[in-house]
């Protein structure tokens, strides 16, 4: 998916200059590549509505920078996000410039398909998905949206590795071939799971009191002499 946003360069840096230009309703940014990083300002609504957009995934930016009278464009990816951790507000954006012809390494989110597993309808038992992304390589028109896996045959105690993922020509998957994505394991009895909490919240057992050392000291001889005493 590719989009479409335009920027301005900004002269000012520091926590001050980023404070005015958020008032002032744009977010401060930075572009590298080329060996050089750029700073500019963007509008925060247009971020959130390709970050909505994509879903999780990295889409292709067609980026305008304005500079006075002068406009250049560049093909981008957000590269990061950094937020207010109280109001989660937008305090600045990172974006990585990329070349159409040279490959680069992502991140692609993984959607669930096929509606609700043979293992979960007829055995009772329970999805899991433990991988949500994954990382690929591949040049930038070829990045997906997102990677789907059909979940619909899997039966109890089945589940799809990363070795198992279909992708297009001219994508390569570097996560671990036997990761696990998606797999369908039994519930655990209400019984099951309090006898493994009682086992971890259990106290350790005591340490053992060290064995009594006999005493080997030979007894006093009778007139209170004591043993190895000389003989009168």
């Amino acid at each position: 998916m590719q989009f479409v946003a335009e920027a301005t360069v900004r002269t000012q840096s520091g926590k001050g200059a980023g404070r005015r230009i958020r008032r002032a309703g744009q977010v401060p940014a930075v572009v590298y590549g080329r060996g050089q990083s750029r700073s500019i300002q963007l509008d925060p609504k247009a971020v959130h509505k390709i970050l909505v957009a994509q879903a999780g995934g990295t889409g292709l930016i067609d980026l305008t920078i304005r500079d006075g009278e002068e406009a250049q464009q560049r093909m981008v990816v957000i590269q990061d996000v950094q937020r207010d951790p109280v109001d989660d507000a937008m305090l600045h954006v990172d974006l990585l410039e990329v070349s159409l012809d040279k490959v680069v390494r992502v991140t692609v989110p993984i959607h669930v398909t096929g509606g609700v597993p043979i293992g979960v309808k007829r055995d009772k038992g329970v999805l899991h998905q433990p991988m949500r992304e994954i990382h690929v390589e591949c040049l930038p028109r070829a990045i997906p949206e997102h990677l789907e896996v059909d979940v619909s045959a899997l039966a109890m105690n089945q589940g799809i590795h990363v070795r198992d993922l279909a992708v297009g020509e001219g994508l390569k998957i570097l996560d671990d071939p036997g990761g696990m994505v998606v797999n369908v394991t039994a519930q655990i009895s209400e019984e099951k799971l309090s006898a493994m909490l009682t086992t971890e919240g259990a106290p350790a057992p005591a340490a053992a009191a060290p064995a009594a050392t006999p005493d080997t000291t030979p007894a006093a001889e009778p007139g209170g002499s004591k043993p190895g005493g000389s003989k009168k």
